[in-house]
């Protein structure tokens, strides 16, 4: 060990001579010598075996956000928990990783994407895979029957990321759920609501809202002639067709998953139709499906539903679609889903969904499943698909080159001359005792030019600038950084007016 020490040591005194030899500009050949030293040195010393390459990445499916990026993901947000606020809701929080049997079993074929940690103390561990689970777990765990509650955080599925497309292994979901006893519809439609008030706000073009039940796909299922067996893993298929053809999806029913072609053709039938309220009366009165209860049941509901969403103002936003599935086992009822719309090339077309950004539904078995007397809490929520809106809005605003402010930063206190730091330092502590967002630049004597360009860089508004004459006089010179415009102010109203001159909210969307 001491003999490779010491190679080690010559190896980095001949490097640190190469170095120096080449900021000298010495003459090739002398250069050329001594990099041969260094390589036969580096020889004797072999291949280090304690020593493995690194690679400096992220993990799969992850990714690092810079400040412009938070800065754009605090916005969105901001505006997400607002809206949260505004219709009551309280928030929670539960731990990232859950008893792998509390996960097992919710999610139907998507329960191979969760991701199970190894045995590190006596449990089994999977971290989360959703919020609404572990929300349900929380309920049953401290008996509550009635909350109205909101969760913000990230959860894991080992998938296939496509990162372009917002689609990640690590992510945050935005959650908003309603569990209690209620009448039938109310909660439901207030969710539709919050979907359509977070969208509208965040500005993101047109966007459509399917909605369908449970109880109508289980109940068109059984009149189609689907075995109860096959309900869930039928229900996985149709919710495909979104993202592909029905051709596909009947394949997929009939050569994988062994279902009679003329049942697919019969589920065909069904699943490619869509509208409005008008599409659920034609199913009441339909003769088959109007014979089965559980689907009599979610249209009743469906028609019940659409009037609230009319004194709501949204039922031109919600389209009512059978080919709407939503893949997880939990739902029990209604179930939504929504899509941005491309606008049509041509004039007459219908618009196509370029992909959705929210999703949810009601699901009244869930809680039950943990309640050791299976007692059942009534839930409906939804989740804002804020990886895909942080995409689109980034892009966005790559797209028009907007400049997207990273700090919050109100005012920079400036000086005018030599030997004001202390000076500096005393109304900066000043403005932060009054709550006052402000900076000054870590240099004894700047340059007041440094110090104004600064500013324009970091879109600080307001500078504060100190003079010789402005400390005898009582007042500080506050420069407007966009107008370029100076006012003397009496120190004692400085706070005051930089308040008033920055109270206007910043927007980033």
């Amino acid at each position: 060990m001491a003999e490779r020490a010491a190679l080690e040591e010559l190896v980095r005194l001949q490097g640190e001579r190469v170095r120096a030899l080449k900021q000298q500009k010495a003459n090739a050949e002398q250069i050329e010598e001594e990099v041969a030293k260094l390589l036969k040195l580096k020889a004797q010393l072999g291949p280090d075996e304690g020593k493995q390459k690194f690679v400096l990445k992220t993990p799969k499916g992850t990714r690092d956000y810079s400040p412009r990026q938070m800065a754009v993901r605090e916005k969105v947000f901001d505006v997400i928990i607002n809206c949260f606020k505004r219709h009551g809701a309280e928030v929670i929080d539960t731990p990232v990783f859950e008893l792998k049997e509390t996960l097992t079993g919710k999610y139907g074929e998507d329960s191979k994407l969760i991701y199970d940690l190894k045995d590190q103390g006596g449990e089994l561990l999977s971290l989360r895979y959703d919020l609404t689970v572990p929300f349900a777990r929380y309920l049953a765990m401290n008996k509550l029957t009635n909350i109205k509650r909101y969760h913000i955080a990230k959860v894991y599925r080992r998938d296939n990321p496509a990162m372009t497309r917002g689609r990640y292994r690590e992510f945050y979901q935005c959650d908003f759920d309603i569990a209690g006893q209620f009448d039938p519809m109310i909660p439901d439609a207030e969710c539709l609501k919050i979907m359509c008030e977070i969208l509208s706000s965040l500005q993101l073009g047109n966007f459509l809202i399917k909605v369908n039940d449970r109880r109508i796909l289980d109940g068109m299922f059984a009149v189609c002639g689907v075995p109860d067996s096959k309900f869930r893993t039928i229900c996985s298929s149709v919710d495909k067709l979104d993202k592909v053809s029905w051709e596909e999806v009947k394949n997929e029913m009939v050569g994988e998953k062994g279902l009679a072609p003329e049942v697919a053709d019969h589920i065909g039938d069904y699943v490619q139709q869509h509208g409005g309220v008008s599409l659920v009366e034609q199913l009441l009165q339909d003769p088959k499906l109007s014979q089965n209860k559980q689907a009599l049941e979610g249209l009743g509901d469906l028609k019940l539903l659409f009037e609230y969403l009319t004194l709501f103002s949204i039922a031109d936003k919600i389209s009512f679609d059978l080919s709407l599935a939503r893949g997880l086992d939990y739902y029990t009822g209604v179930i939504y889903e929504a899509v941005l719309l491309q606008t049509p090339a041509q004039a007459g077309e219908e618009p196509v969904g370029v992909g959705s950004v929210a999703a949810g539904g009601r699901y009244d078995g869930l809680v039950g499943m943990f309640d050791p007397k299976g007692r059942k809490v009534p839930c409906v929520g939804l989740s804002i698909g804020v990886e895909r809106i942080f995409s689109i809005v980034e892009q966005r605003l790559e797209a028009l080159e907007e400049k997207v402010r990273t700090t919050e930063t109100q005012v920079l206190v400036a000086s005018a001359q030599k030997k004001l730091l202390e000076e500096r330092l005393k109304l900066v502590s000043e403005l932060w005792d009054a709550g006052i967002k402000a900076e000054l630049l870590y240099k004894k004597n700047p340059k007041l030019l440094n110090q104004l360009q600064y500013c324009e860089e970091a879109g600080i508004p307001l500078v504060a600038i100190i003079g010789e004459q402005e400390l005898k006089d009582g007042v500080i010179k506050l420069r407007s950084v966009a107008r370029r415009e100076e006012v003397d102010v009496r120190r004692e109203d400085l706070v005051e007016e930089i308040k008033k001159r920055t109270s206007q909210p910043l927007c980033i969307c």
